[in-house]
């Protein structure tokens, strides 16, 4: 039998295990707190914030977080994040370590402020 995917935020955050569910959440406050108004709902599987466009989307791994705010808003942070593990669109924090609370602020808001004054699209 396959498994049921997640109608909402809220389903997609129970169904983890504990580790990520905790850590998941951290990262959304942070995320809501730069986008308060964005609408939050699911895109291709994973919860994701939205204004104008996508304005970043996020998920759980086995032993990561993946935030993905796109390769553009991620470009002025390069060095604060060659410690971490990205890719394209995205960046990768362990469980094992505390989330960069600051530097993810510092890329959500890029993004929100290039999405929304700017006109930075989801697909650049």
């Amino acid at each position: 039998m396959q498994k049921k995917k997640p109608a909402s935020v809220e389903e997609y955050i129970e169904e983890l295990p504990e580790i990520a569910q905790s850590r998941i959440k951290e990262l959304r406050s942070i995320l809501k707190s730069v986008a308060p108004e964005a609408k939050e709902g699911l895109k291709w599987g994973k919860p994701a914030f939205e204004s104008v466009t996508i304005l970043f989307a996020y998920s759980a791994h086995k032993s990561h977080l993946s935030f993905t705010p796109t390769g553009p808003a991620m470009k002025p942070f390069e060095k604060e994040l060659s410690e971490y593990t990205t890719k394209q669109d995205s960046v990768q924090f362990q469980y094992d370590k505390p989330l960069p609370e600051n530097l993810i602020r510092k890329i959500a808001e890029y993004r929100k402020e290039d999405a929304e004054e700017k006109g930075a699209k989801w697909k650049y």
